[in-house]
């Protein structure tokens, strides 16, 4: 089973890119999508029926802004829109889709990175967001968060570690929250299944060609919960896509 997640930075954008032709080569039974920046009424879904996925979208109130949404080949036996807490889902970050043996939650976190108000609610979003999670594990044991964290957790997810350690994204305090998270019962599925391999990035700046010379930040994930833990037989990281200044995750599970 193969499930990805994919920051597509406008699906809009990404469609006119080449995104249907990928998404028919890759046909992941499930796909997270992060950042589409679209109300529901303004994406183009009927390449998505052709090639036989459902669509749920979850867009924010502020046209072009934030957005997720979920394609599915299965059909989810339910589909939770947000999380119930106002000013998380008024930006449209949080999806949920569930099945009949794990969950799915395509979550767009948000950037600090335009000023000191955006990293409040950043950090004022990690606290609720875990603590949302953590009730929703007590019914959902079996759940998988793939999205957009925007934190690097380590050194070696970040090309230049030195120089970022006083930038939102890689600040002390949203790394210890990532730590924080994976002891609640989490697992980094990529590193759970490659171990300490450098050089692995999931977005690069569009400034100074950082994506040629791969001078990029690990920051989109699939967490996996321990209760899935024996069913991950595979994760990559699919560099080679470019619709936009993300790439895929890609996690495998049994069937």
């Amino acid at each position: 089973m193969k499930l990805i997640s994919y920051n597509v930075n406008g699906i809009r954008a990404a469609k006119r890119k080449g995104f249907d032709e990928w998404l028919a080569a890759a046909q992941p039974d499930v796909l997270g999508l992060q950042e589409t920046k679209a109300q529901p009424e303004q994406i183009e879904t009927e390449a998505f029926e052709k090639l036989g996925y459902q669509s749920y979208w979850h867009s924010a109130q502020k046209k072009g802004y934030s957005g997720v949404g979920i394609l599915s080949k299965h059909k989810p036996l339910h589909v939770e829109y947000g999380t119930g807490i106002d000013y998380i889902d008024v930006e449209g970050r949080v999806i949920r889709a569930d099945f009949e043996n794990f969950s799915f939650i395509s979550a767009y976190f948000p950037s600090g990175s335009s000023g000191d108000h955006r990293q409040e609610v950043k950090m004022q979003f990690l606290a609720d967001f875990e603590a949302y999670v953590n009730q929703l594990k007590k019914e959902l044991p079996g759940l998988i968060i793939g999205g957009d964290y925007n934190i690097c957790h380590t050194e070696i997810d970040i090309h230049n570690p030195k120089q970022n350690k006083d930038t939102s994204g890689f600040l002390p305090e949203e790394r210890d929250w990532m730590s924080g998270f994976l002891n609640t019962g989490f697992i980094d599925s990529f590193r759970h299944v490659h171990g300490p391999e450098p050089h692995q990035y999931s977005w690069w700046s569009y400034r100074a060609n950082a994506r040629a010379n791969n001078k990029g930040w690990r920051i989109d994930y699939h967490m996996v919960s321990e209760a899935l833990a024996p069913q991950i037989t595979g994760a990559q990281i699919l560099s080679k896509a470019m619709h936009s200044d993300h790439c895929p995750v890609l996690l495998e599970l049994k069937s």
